[in-house]
């Protein structure tokens, strides 16, 4: 059975403005754009050129699914651009980002102010079972994940997928039939950084991680390793 790659997208217009706002205290990201819609900037497109290098390298052809969203559409046809190759994009609304609901572009420190009752709902649920009104928890999205990796998985063929950290995070907890302890340790041990890719290889009945959120191929073509506020405050909502 082929390898799958878990690769988050490339910095978007949408980290750096969480970034900024955590950075100013500010409580509400100064973005215009629906989550669906919010591009990659010129260092997460720099990034996704990396990522197509790494692509490059692979001696095995590549079948690619990708979230809808246009910062993973985008990072996926760089990539591709890069490599030099033109494989179909299955491109699975299931695969996309976490909603978040009444939360939507506000920053922690917009969530503890405005909605403090919800702030302390979280602190007593975890981060796993938290669903804020109107959005999804972890295991909403792993619950969703489930259908679209059984149809990967079952296709038995060397895949990319091209998503989101959530994604990339609960993928690693569905394939490796881990617990909620062991998937939140992981999260707390390390980030899953933009344009980074996880490996995960069939071991029996579930799938091991052999490499999680790594960054050899940023580094390799000197593309800028970004982790941004709202991946260090992930917890608060």
């Amino acid at each position: 059975m082929g390898p799958i790659w878990l690769a988050r997208h490339g910095e978007s217009a949408g980290n750096v403005a969480s970034s900024q706002a955590e950075q100013a205290g500010d409580e509400m990201l100064a973005l215009t754009t629906r989550d669906a819609d919010t591009p990659l900037t010129e260092v997460g497109r720099e990034q996704a050129s990396a990522l197509g290098e790494w692509l490059a390298r692979q001696s095995a052809p590549i079948t690619i699914w990708c979230s809808p969203y246009i910062r993973a559409r985008d990072t996926a046809l760089l990539a591709c651009a890069r490599a030099g190759i033109e494989p179909e994009l299955r491109i699975d609304e299931r695969l996309r980002d976490r909603e978040l609901g009444i939360l939507d572009l506000l920053s922690s420190y917009g969530v503890q102010n405005r909605y403090p009752d919800e702030a302390a709902r979280r602190l007593r649920l975890g981060k796993f079972w938290y669903r804020p009104p109107g959005g999804e928890s972890w295991a909403d999205v792993a619950f969703r994940l489930r259908s679209v990796l059984a149809e990967i998985t079952a296709r038995n063929e060397p895949t990319l997928v091209v998503a989101h950290d959530v994604v990339v995070t609960l993928a690693v907890y569905v394939l490796g039939r881990m617990t909620e302890d062991e998937i939140l340790a992981l999260a707390r041990e390390r980030v899953v950084g933009n344009a980074t890719v996880t490996t995960l290889i069939a071991d029996g009945d579930r799938w091991r991680v052999e490499g999680y959120a790594e960054t050899h191929h940023l580094r390799a073509e000197d593309a800028p390793v970004t982790v941004h506020e709202e991946d260090s405050h992930a917890d608060v909502i």
